[in-house]
């Protein structure tokens, strides 16, 4: 036994706590909230901290008072729970999207754009949005990844969250490919790491370099040796590992796996092969849960069922005598959405309630509003944490509240709406794999589990947009749960790597008008320019036959999943129109300031045309084959855009080719309005379209209109 065993040994069998309390602040046992207003009263010398900004809808008394107001949330936390009941007490945060492996099923040989860091959490941020989510009843922190190990700071950050500990925080884990865990295990031990999940999908040396693309078995055999041995010194660490099955490529290792659990108290978990944006999902590569079972049965008929948690993501089963156990994670035949009571914390600070759902919130961007939107790094932490204390000095220390970010209110309310949003389900097996998203190593570890997200969204009402504080003027300080699921239909988001953004959607189940479709800022034009003035729809048949309504008139996507693959293609144009003759001469002879006006324009769309899905709520994502974007001079004055994009997939391609061609105008519009202030946009149309039931249409031919 080695000296830092012995040592761990003996403080586990005197009863000593964990020595990890960084955080500075003690924490109340309820779930009470105060957050000050310690950055409004912060001194001048102290820069870049800021008084916070108020939470939309609420008075000008202090925080403190508005929070209070928050205690009526036990037992459990309104702002966690859906509207299926589901309680959220388990965080998962990824704490970098790098990795030193890079494995078949998670990321693309290559490796994937990684977001600028100041685009990342810090440790000061994910400090202060764990103490938030602990105050509300999560009871379990995950960290992940990319590879959680190779964050710099992941030590002292696991000692700041292990001070959450005694305050609600019940267990503290950490999922890892294993690689340099031996080398920090033993102080994030002392940081109070309660779990580790590793992940090991061969016990073949070079199987292993094959499928992580990287050596270093041997490095994770020692990670794997290491945790035994704290284990055996009374470390108590809850030890799983975790084997994304692939057929023919390591499903003959499942008995090797299941023969590890004899004399080792360990629970191997089989996972079934899960779509992900680069890792080349193919159905015929999933080796399903019934299968795995069938071949271990087959050696071990007496296989017995382990009764488990209800939020358990696994299916756990033991062979009698065997001193671990064995699970299967099931995400791809056998959901377990209707338990899910999981969250996820991207690693530049989006909000994720599904991990199959592609809408998310910035909760980095919300947190920064108190620091003008700087990352808050340790300097600024510290600030707070002083201007708290100082608060705090006259009360007792088992009356000290929990220190929050002063806005601690506004993300409430926006990781309410996100709950509240949460699906019954995910989409079926035909649907994900063609369903965009990150890549997994952008989102979590590689062996997380996703939940459902396929049920019929509330009405969308209106909302008014509040550009300066950048949220919705109508969110309620504490919106009731009634409110918050009418308030949450208008939440639509859209989550780009690198530029996560929250938007509301501008329109209503009720029948349009021209007054109630306006934009305009005055109310004085209809949107469509092309109506009189007198003139108004005709409300009645539009539910009746537009397919994206339920006869109750709310939004839903179309299913697709009947529809033949077909080739398929669209174009699509428009025209950017100049009142300044000086343009063209500019355009023609590269001479913009911004630079190559046509060239930009067209890789704009193009990327456009990729990214319809994320940005058009209901549009399906589909696999796009060709993009073309081309720009020409029109001697009038002006430049026609004319998009088209193909695809072998089972709907039209109309969408992403008004993207494109809409993209590519605007851009045209952005790199010359430094010239021409009264540009025109207009007469973005589709011109021709090919495949489907339909066929053949071309804009100005028989029954084209």
């Amino acid at each position: 036994m080695t000296a830092a065993t012995r040592r761990i040994a003996h403080r586990l069998r005197a009863g000593a706590p964990h020595p990890a309390r960084a955080l500075g602040v003690p924490f109340p046992q309820s779930r009470r909230l105060i957050a000050t207003e310690a950055l409004a009263r912060t001194s001048t010398q102290t820069p870049p901290v800021q008084a916070p900004l108020p939470s939309s809808g609420a008075g000008s008394g202090p925080i403190t008072s508005r929070m209070d107001t928050l205690k009526d949330a036990l037992p459990f936390s309104d702002f966690l729970t859906d509207t299926f009941s589901r309680q959220h007490d388990y965080l998962r945060i990824s704490v970098t999207e790098r990795c030193n492996l890079r494995c078949v099923y998670c990321m693309p040989e290559e490796g994937v754009p990684l977001s600028p860091s100041r685009s990342l959490l810090t440790t000061p941020e994910i400090v202060l949005l764990s103490s938030l989510f602990v105050s509300q009843g999560v009871t379990k922190i995950r960290l992940t990844g990319g590879e959680p190990t190779v964050r710099r700071d992941i030590l002292p950050l696991m000692q700041q969250l292990g001070a959450l500990r005694p305050h609600g925080l019940r267990e503290l884990c950490l999922t890892t490919n294993g690689l340099s865990l031996h080398r920090k295990l033993d102080a994030m031990v002392d940081a109070g790491l309660t779990a580790v999940n590793l992940s090991l999908d061969t016990l073949d040396p070079w199987q292993f370099q094959i499928m992580t693309r990287r050596s270093g078995f041997a490095a994770v055999m020692k990670s794997v040796d290491r945790i035994f041995e704290l284990n055996r010194a009374g470390a108590g660490i809850k030890f799983k590992i975790n084997c994304v099955v692939m057929r023919g490529l390591n499903d003959h290792e499942i008995l090797p796996f299941v023969a590890m659990t004899r004399d080792k108290d360990v629970e191997v978990r089989f996972i079934e092969y899960m779509p992900f944006d680069g890792n080349k999902w193919n159905k015929g590569k999933m080796f399903s849960y019934q299968e795995m079972l069938d071949v271990i049965r087959a050696e071990h008929p007496g296989l017995d069922k382990v009764a488990g948690h209800k939020n358990d993501t696994s299916k756990t089963y033991q062979v009698p005598g065997f001193a671990g156990k064995i699970g299967f994670i099931t995400s791809m035949t056998h959901n377990f959405c209707g338990t899910c009571n999981r969250l996820r914390i991207t690693g530049d600070g989006n909000l994720k309630v599904c991990l199959f759902g592609n809408a998310e919130v910035s909760l980095r961007d919300i947190i920064r509003k108190v620091n003008r939107g700087e990352p808050i790094d340790e300097e600024a932490f510290e600030v707070m944490k002083r201007t708290a204390m100082a608060e705090m000095e006259h009360l007792s220390p088992s009356d000290q509240p929990v220190m929050l970010a002063p806005n601690s209110q506004e993300l409430l309310d926006i990781i309410g709406l996100a709950v509240k949003r949460k699906k019954e389900k995910h989409a079926g097996i035909g649907e994900l794999e063609h369903m965009k998203n990150r890549p997994m190593i952008l989102i979590d570890s590689k062996h997380t589990v996703h939940h459902k997200a396929n049920a019929q969204p509330q009405p969308m009402p209106r909302f008014q947009w509040d550009h300066q504080a950048g949220i919705a003027s109508s969110f309620p300080s504490r919106p009731t749960t009634s409110r918050m699921r009418r308030a949450l239909g208008g939440l639509i988001v859209t989550g780009a790597a690198n530029a996560p953004s929250i938007h509301l959607c501008q329109f209503s189940t009720t029948p349009s008008t021209p007054e109630s479709n306006n934009n305009n800022i005055n109310n004085k034009e209809p949107i469509n320019n092309q109506r009189k003035p007198h003139e108004t729809t005709s409300p009645a048949p539009l539910q009746q036959h537009l397919t994206h309504l339920t006869p109750a008139g709310t939004a839903r996507m179309v299913s697709i999943a009947s529809k033949p693959p077909t080739s398929r293609l669209a174009t699509a144009k428009c025209t950017v129109r100049f009142a300044n003759p000086a343009v063209v001469p500019l355009i023609r002879e590269n001479q913009m300031k911004k630079g190559d006006v046509l060239g930009v324009a067209r890789v704009a769309g193009i990327m456009a045309a990729k990214r319809t899905a994320d940005i058009i709520p209901l549009c399906h994502p589909i696999a796009i084959t060709h993009v073309s974007v081309e720009l020409e001079i029109v001697e009038a004055g002006g430049v026609e855009v004319t998009a088209t994009v193909a695809c072998d997939g089972k709907t039209g391609v109309e969408m992403e080719a008004l993207m494109a061609a809409s993209a590519a105008a605007l851009t045209v519009y952005d790199m010359c309005k430094a010239v021409d202030k009264g540009m025109v946009v207009e007469g973005l149309r589709v011109v021709v379209k090919e495949g489907g039931r339909s066929g053949r249409w071309v804009e100005g031919e028989q029954g084209g209109g």
